[in-house]
């Protein structure tokens, strides 16, 4: 069974069949990654979408939700950051969140040079700032949306983001120490972020945190250290409309945390709570909620052309 197939079986029973549909992949070199970028084509689509997964998760668990998209008749890539997925790297112990902000923007040139059609990012969990931190530093993006966007440098959002509570406010003071050789240790997802609270369904919270692809991954300290650490300037540099996607019934980060990103956009932006949906939205009506917003904003900026 793919990955795609077996994340499938956590949608609503009469979403699984349609959620089925295996993506195609190619093989993209950037730096020193190979990077595996996950796709459906639909040529008749108005514009095309990139799914970018979070710190738990990879394009094959996120497919099923693409291939719903994919059904409605549009284009859908998503792409596995280096240290998920079926991305190669040369030196994983290496990576650093600035790298995923620097291959983004890449990627986007080199899919609008590829094709001109509007291109417009989804942003998983803490995908969601990711991407906007792309809009603002690219002109190839022509729209946003975001499940949570997730400041790493608001107290408040560390504190529930990891398992360490309020012990999170400390992370200022510790990350100078993360250099050299401790910067290199690689550990466990899991033993950062507090993925029982992925979904309301236990199983997919499970198969989250055991998918070596995905939450069972090992990264690097110099990572985290590097993501905490990161100013983001998106909220005040991103012009392009931002649709906020958040779960309404999201234990692990509450809308309100987003809400305040949200509130400081200079961007126009609109949010649209995903009714009865946890953190990874696969329940209903939220799921419906979901892909209706992402085909309206699709079609927005597709009749823009």
């Amino acid at each position: 069974m793919s990955a795609a197939s077996d994340y499938a079986q956590h949608l609503p029973a009469g979403r699984r069949a349609a959620a089925r549909h295996e993506p195609t992949e190619r093989r993209w070199a950037w730096r020193r990654h190979d990077v595996c970028i996950a796709e459906a084509l639909a040529p008749a689509s108005p514009a095309r979408l990139l799914v970018v997964h979070g710190a738990g998760a990879h394009s094959g668990a996120l497919w099923p939700i693409a291939s719903l998209l994919h059904g409605r008749g549009l284009e859908v890539l998503a792409v596995d950051l280096p240290l998920y997925g079926g991305t190669r790297t040369h030196d994983p112990a290496g990576v650093r969140y600035d790298d995923w902000v620097a291959l983004l923007v890449d990627l986007v040139a080199a899919e609008r040079e590829r094709d001109p059609r509007p291109l417009v990012l989804l942003g998983a969990s803490i995908g969601g700032m990711l991407v906007l931190e792309v809009a603002g530093r690219t002109s190839g993006v022509d729209a946003v949306l975001a499940t949570c966007l997730l400041d790493p440098r608001d107290a408040r959002a560390r504190a529930r983001m990891t398992r360490f509570g309020p012990l999170a406010a400390l992370a200022p003071l510790l990350l100078p120490a993360v250099r050299g050789r401790l910067a290199r240790l690689r550990i466990p997802m899991s033993a950062v972020a507090d993925l029982r609270r992925m979904s309301r369904s236990a199983a997919l919270s499970r198969q989250c945190a055991a998918d070596p692809r995905g939450g069972g991954a090992r990264v690097p300290l110099g990572f985290l250290a590097s993501y905490l650490a990161y100013r983001h300037t998106g909220p005040r540099t991103a012009t392009v409309p931002v649709s906020l996607v958040h779960p309404d019934h999201d234990s692990w980060t509450p809308m309100e945390l987003s809400a305040r990103v949200l509130r400081r956009l200079r961007a126009p932006s609109r949010l649209v709570p995903l009714r009865g949906c946890g953190h990874f939205p696969v329940e209903e009506p939220g799921l419906g909620d979901l892909l209706d917003e992402v085909g309206s904003v699709m079609a927005d900026v597709g009749g823009r052309r």
